[in-house]
C-alpha cells in the first residue's frame, strides 16, 4: 500500500482506498451476518428442542395410558370373572371358608405373574376379609402395603365400592422387603356379580411397582443415570410419583391448583435444590395429562448446548477475521469471487432459515478459502439438523406403530387355545355337541385374531372369518338376526389388514339392535369402486344419534362414549395403516338404522 504525493497533498493510492473500503464495507455485514447466524442457529436449535421436547412429553403420556390400561383389563377380567365372584361370595358366608380362601389365593397367584410389575393382589370383601397373594412378604396370609397406605382398609373399600369405575391411587410406600424400599401404585375396582349388579361383596386392588412409571418416563430417554434429560411424574396432589430418585417420592413440590407457569418455576426450585443442575441452565417443560390429572415434567440440562453454541460463534468469528486478513491483500483479484461468495453464502442461511434444511451452499473452486470454511461448517451443521429432524420423524413412526400394536388385543395364545380344548373335551363328555362346535369356531375365530394380528390378508380370508364370528354372535343371540353378506368375485383376491371390520359389526349386533322389536337385519357388502374397495355395513338398528355420527366422521374422540370405544379405536387403527387415504363415512337415523362405507385404497397397502 502507497501513498502518492500531489501537489503537496498526500493521497492514498487506488489499492489503498480498495482495502480501507473494502474493510470498512466487509467487517460489519460479516459481523452481522455472524450475529444473525449464531442467533438464528439458536434460535431454530432453542425450537427444535423445544419440539422434540413436546413431542417426547406426549409419547411418554401416551405410553403411560396405554401402559396402565393394560394392567385395567386384567383387573377388569378378575372382576368380573365368575369363578372369583363365586369364592368370595363362600368367604363372605363362611362357607369352606379355608379351602375357598386357598382357591381364591391360587387364582391370583396365576394372574400375578401374568403382567410385569405386579407385586401384589388383593381381595378385601364385604365383611371385612382380606385376601392376598404378596410378592413383597414372606409370609403367605400377610398384605405387605396396606399398613402403610394412607387410607384404612374400610376407607379403601368404601372408595373402591361405592361407584362402578375404576379407581387409580398414585404412589405411595409399599414396603421395605429384602433392604429395599418398595413404592406402589394401585388400581382398583369393585367386584361385579352380572346376576345382581347391585351388589357389593369385595373389591379387587392389583398393586404396581413404581418402577412400571420410571420405565415410561425413561422410555425417550438414554438411561436411568441421565441427569442432563430425563422425565418425572407429580400427581394431581403435588406429590411426585415417579422420580430418578427413589428417596424423593411422594414429596409434595408443588401446589397443584396454581396455573402452569408457577407449577413450571416451583419445578424448577426444585430441580435447583437438588443441585446437580444449574439454574441458568434447566429448561422445564409441563405436559398435563388430563385423564389422570397428572403432570409429567421434563428436566433438561442446556449447558452442554451452550458451550456448543458459544464454541461455535467463536468459530464463526475467528473464520471472519481471518478471511478478512486474507482477503485484503488480494482485493482486485478476489473482490467480485468474494462478492458472489458471500452472497451465495446468505442466500442458502435465509433459505434455511425458513425452514429448508436441504438446502446447501455450493462450492467451487472459485470461492475464497475462508468463505469456503464458512460454506462448510454451514453445510456441515445444515446437515446435522437435517438428520435430527429425520430422527424426529423415525421416532414418530416407531411411536405410531407402538399404538397400532397395543390397539391391538394383547392375549396368551397358548393359554388360550389349552384352555378352550380343555372346554371343549368338557362339552363333548356332556354330550353337548352344540356348545363343543360353538368353541371350536371361536378357537378358530381367535387363532386367526391373535396370530400375526397386524398382517394383511385377502379378503376372502378375512369374509370366512366374519362369518364364523356372525354365527358365533347368532348362536350367542339365539339367531335374533339375520346377515346378508355380499362380495364381488373381482375383489376377494385385494389384501387389507386383519380384523378392521369385527368393530362396526359388533356395534351393530350388540348396540344397534338393542330394544328393537322388528326382525333385525345386517348387510356387509363389498365392491370395488373406482380405485378404493368400498365396503359397506348397514344394520336396521336403532340408529346413533348426529352429535355421536358427527364425532365419528370428524374423528373428534374427545369425551369417548363408553360404548362405542371400539369403534372410536377402529377408525383410528383405519387411519393409522392408511393415513387420509383412508374413507370412513357413518349415516344414521333414528329408529331406523345405521350405514357405514368404507373406502380402502384397492392396492391394500397401509402407510
Amino acid at each position: 500500500m502507497k501513498k502518492v504525493r500531489t501537489n503537496g497533498i498526500n493521497k492514498s493510492s487506488l489499492q489503498t482506498k480498495l482495502i480501507r473500503l473494502f474493510f470498512v464495507t466487509s467487517i460489519i455485514p460479516i459481523l452481522l451476518l455472524s450475529i444473525f447466524f449464531y442467533y438464528n442457529i439458536s434460535d431454530i436449535i432453542r425450537k427444535n428442542t423445544e419440539e422434540l421436547t413436546i413431542n417426547n412429553l406426549e409419547q411418554t403420556a401416551s405410553s403411560l395410558k396405554l401402559r396402565l390400561e393394560s394392567y385395567e383389563d386384567l383387573l377388569y377380567q378378575m372382576y368380573t370373572d365368575d369363578s372369583l365372584v363365586a369364592l368370595v361370595d363362600k368367604i363372605n358366608n363362611d362357607e369352606d371358608l379355608a379351602v375357598s380362601v386357598n382357591q381364591l389365593r391360587r387364582l391370583m397367584r396365576g394372574l400375578l405373574y401374568t403382567k410385569e410389575h405386579i407385586r401384589s393382589i388383593t381381595v378385601i370383601t364385604s365383611k371385612g376379609e382380606i385376601i392376598t397373594y404378596d410378592q413383597l412378604t414372606s409370609v403367605t396370609n400377610r398384605n405387605s402395603w396396606i399398613e402403610n397406605f394412607s387410607l384404612t382398609k374400610d376407607q379403601i373399600y368404601d372408595e373402591v365400592s361405592k361407584d362402578n369405575y375404576t379407581h387409580i391411587f398414585p404412589t405411595e410406600f409399599g414396603t421395605n422387603f429384602a433392604n429395599d424400599d418398595f413404592y406402589l401404585l394401585h388400581i382398583a375396582h369393585r367386584i361385579i356379580d352380572y346376576k345382581d349388579l347391585q351388589k357389593k361383596n369385595g373389591i379387587v386392588v392389583i398393586s404396581i411397582d413404581e418402577d412400571l412409571l420410571k420405565e415410561v418416563c425413561l422410555t425417550h430417554n438414554d438411561s436411568e443415570e441421565n441427569t442432563n434429560n430425563f422425565n418425572f411424574i407429580v400427581d394431581n396432589k403435588g406429590r411426585i410419583i415417579s422420580y430418578i430418585n427413589k428417596e424423593l417420592l411422594t414429596q409434595k413440590v408443588v401446589n397443584p391448583d396454581a396455573p402452569i407457569e408457577e407449577r413450571r418455576e416451583a419445578y424448577l426450585d426444585f430441580i435447583t435444590s437438588e443441585s446437580f443442575i444449574e439454574k441458568e441452565y434447566i429448561t422445564t417443560y409441563i405436559y398435563e395429562e388430563e385423564e389422570l390429572s397428572w403432570d409429567i415434567v421434563n428436566v433438561s440440562n442446556q449447558k452442554m448446548i451452550m458451550r456448543k453454541l458459544n464454541t461455535q460463534q467463536k468459530i464463526i468469528i475467528l473464520v471472519s477475521f481471518l478471511s478478512l486478513v486474507i482477503v485484503i491483500g488480494l482485493t482486485f483479484l478476489l473482490s467480485n469471487q468474494l462478492s458472489y461468495s458471500i452472497k451465495s453464502v446468505v442466500t442458502t442461511m435465509n433459505v434455511a432459515g425458513s425452514g429448508n434444511f436441504d438446502t446447501r451452499v455450493k462450492i467451487d473452486n472459485k470461492m475464497p478459502r475462508e468463505v469456503e470454511l464458512i460454506a462448510i461448517k454451514f453445510n456441515d451443521m445444515l446437515g446435522k439438523l437435517g438428520e435430527a429432524r429425520e430422527k424426529e420423524k423415525e421416532a414418530g413412526e416407531k411411536q405410531r406403530a407402538a399404538e397400532i400394536k397395543a390397539l391391538e388385543a394383547q392375549i396368551n395364545p397358548h393359554f388360550l387355545y389349552n384352555t378352550l380344548d380343555t372346554i371343549n373335551w368338557m362339552a363333548i363328555d356332556k354330550n353337548e355337541f352344540d356348545i363343543s362346535n360353538a368353541i371350536t369356531s371361536l378357537a378358530t375365530i381367535l387363532r386367526y385374531a391373535i396370530t400375526k394380528s397386524n398382517e394383511m390378508v385377502e379378503v376372502r380370508d378375512e369374509v370366512e372369518w366374519l362369518k364364523k364370528y356372525i354365527y358365533l354372535q347368532q348362536t350367542r343371540l339365539k339367531h335374533t338376526f339375520r346377515c346378508e353378506i355380499n362380495v364381488e368375485p373381482e375383489i376377494l383376491d385385494f389384501k387389507i389388514h386383519k380384523l378392521l371390520l369385527q368393530p362396526f359389526i359388533e356395534n351393530a349386533i350388540i348396540h344397534g339392535f338393542e330394544g328393537m322389536k322388528r326382525e333385525h337385519i345386517l348387510k356387509i357388502d363389498m365392491k370395488l369402486e373406482g380405485s378404493f374397495l368400498c365396503i359397506t355395513i348397514k344394520d336396521n338398528g336403532k340408529g346413533i344419534e348426529a352429535s355421536m355420527v358427527e364425532s365419528f366422521n370428524n374423528r373428534d374422540f374427545k369425551e369417548p362414549e363408553s360404548n362405542h370405544i371400539g369403534v372410536e379405536n377402529a377408525i383410528s387403527r383405519l387411519y393409522m395403516y392408511y393415513g387420509e387415504q383412508i374413507s370412513v363415512k357413518f349415516a344414521s337415523t333414528l329408529g331406523e338404522g345405521t350405514e357405514v362405507t368404507i373406502l380402502i385404497p384397492s392396492r391394500g397397502e397401509s402407510l
